[in-house]
């Protein structure tokens, strides 16, 4: 079977986000992203060019976990497809407007400081009830740190 792929954008949260709902009822969430541009030189550094302003927007369960996660400022990685869509200007002249709708959204790992906090499987509730927690890990399962949060050796 082939690789299921879509689009995807990566910026910052240049926006607060805005969460409304559709005529449905549905979650809309509104942010106005930014992409850093950067040219290569010919010693191989880098220059940072123009940044670039777009509209994102996502919906649903999508929409309503990312107005509780995301905040101005934050790096993202989001999957989804690009919308053009025509709107009248300030003028009522017709314009193209180009929104990305992502599907999928979460913090850029690269670029973000963060904890994970996972709920705990069966497993590792009845190694902590015995209290054989360490002694019954292989380095090919993932442990808690002691704040409860993350995973090492994987």
């Amino acid at each position: 079977m082939a690789i299921h792929t879509q689009e995807s954008l990566s910026g910052f949260i240049a926006s607060e986000p805005h969460l409304s709902f559709t005529e449905k009822g549905d979650a809309r969430l509104f942010v106005k992203i930014g992409q850093e541009h950067y040219r290569r030189e010919e010693d191989g550094s880098f220059t940072q060019t123009e940044t670039t302003f777009h509209d994102l927007v996502a919906f649903r369960k999508t929409a309503e976990r990312a107005h509780q996660r995301f905040a101005k400022g934050d790096k993202f990685v989001a999957e989804g497809y690009t919308h053009t869509y025509d709107h009248n200007d300030d003028n009522g002249q017709p314009i193209k407007v180009e929104e990305f709708v992502a599907k999928k959204i979460g913090h850029d790992l690269a670029r973000t400081r963060y904890a994970v906090d996972r709920p705990r499987r069966a497993q590792e509730t009845d190694s902590l009830d015995t209290g054989l927690e360490d002694a019954t890990l292989s380095h090919d399962t993932p442990r808690r740190t002691s704040a409860g949060v993350g995973s090492v050796g994987r």
